[in-house]
């Protein structure tokens, strides 16, 4: 059955189940029924993140979004996204493209050089405590083509001693590239860690035009 407008919400969350299941079987029949079945559940705020793949020359992205913002990109571990997501946030995890149009529009632009600075309404749950403000510094405080060392990082967070702790949130940071984790540096400007790997990074900064330290 696929969910219309006038299915009760109970029925529409078992016929999304039942969609979502039908959809491993790929054939035309089941894509066809899934999509009704996401489009009923996005409009009756049934799917709590919705998430998509972006293909980047740097990789498969992996984005979700909830009713808040980006809340999340992974590079190119689908199952550790969804579970971590189920997990933490809310079991009604769906893959919904068109609810990330806009992300999949402006990560394109960004990786074509025609975007410098995403506008994006973020979801930032998935961080805490200093993780959090020092995330929120990075992405307000360091623009496109810049660097920051994480002692400088630490400083402008508010506690100088803690680049220990700047490079935990770094390795830690759920929505890299928008929250621009790889434009921090080791002082002295080696490259230090990047979740997506020393590779991207270095693309990421030369796409960027970054300066190193």
């Amino acid at each position: 059955m696929t969910p219309t407008d006038d299915t009760p919400s109970n029925e529409r969350d078992d016929a999304l189940e039942q969609a979502l299941r039908a959809g491993a079987e790929a054939s035309p029949a089941a894509d066809a029924a899934l999509r009704r079945a996401v489009e009923a559940a996005v409009a009756d705020g049934l799917v709590d993140v919705a998430w998509t793949s972006v293909d980047t020359p740097i990789g498969p992205l992996f984005v979700a979004s909830t009713d808040a913002g980006v809340v999340r990109i992974d590079f190119g571990v689908e199952d550790r996204m969804l579970v971590d997501l189920a997990q933490r946030i809310s079991p009604r995890v769906v893959e919904a493209r068109a609810r990330l149009d806009p992300v999949r529009r402006q990560l394109d632009e960004y990786f074509e050089g025609h975007r410098r600075t995403f506008d994006l309404p973020l979801d930032w749950r998935l961080s805490h405590g200093f993780r959090r403000t020092v995330l929120e510094h990075l992405y307000a405080d360091v623009p496109f083509g810049r660097t920051v060392s994480y002692l400088e990082l630490a400083a402008a967070a508010g506690n100088a001693k803690a680049s220990r702790a700047v490079g935990s949130a770094m390795a830690t940071n759920p929505i890299p590239i928008v929250v621009p984790c790889h434009r921090v540096l080791r002082t002295g400007g080696a490259l230090g860690g990047y979740g997506g790997g020393l590779d991207a990074k270095r693309r990421l900064l030369a796409l960027e035009g970054a300066t190193l330290l």
